[in-house]
């Protein structure tokens, strides 16, 4: 009935980085093609510029995301720092 659950750093749960890296490329993609879109249809009459455009702006939200992503992956672990005391005391023995 009382299950203990182990609370996790945010730094160590790989399943928290992944939710919100693809949520974060979702977003981005989603964004910067709508905005695409939208330069497209103002400033371009072709259909196939407007579509590079979209592509465009869409490689922009996909390269954005890519890059905070990987900030997030390869960001160093914070120092563990070892208890001095029971160092000290196994030193003695």
């Amino acid at each position: 009935m009382g299950e203990k659950k182990e609370i996790m750093p945010p730094e160590y749960d790989v399943n928290a980085k992944w939710d919100a890296c693809i949520d974060l490329t979702t977003r981005r993609f989603v964004y910067s093609s709508l905005g695409g879109a939208f330069a497209g249809l103002l400033f371009f009459r072709s259909p196939v510029t407007r579509w590079a455009s979209i592509a465009f702006g869409a490689g922009i939200g996909i390269g954005s995301a890519y890059t905070d992503c990987s900030r997030a992956f390869d960001a160093p672990p914070p120092a563990i720092v070892a208890d001095t005391s029971s160092v000290s005391q196994v030193s003695r023995i």
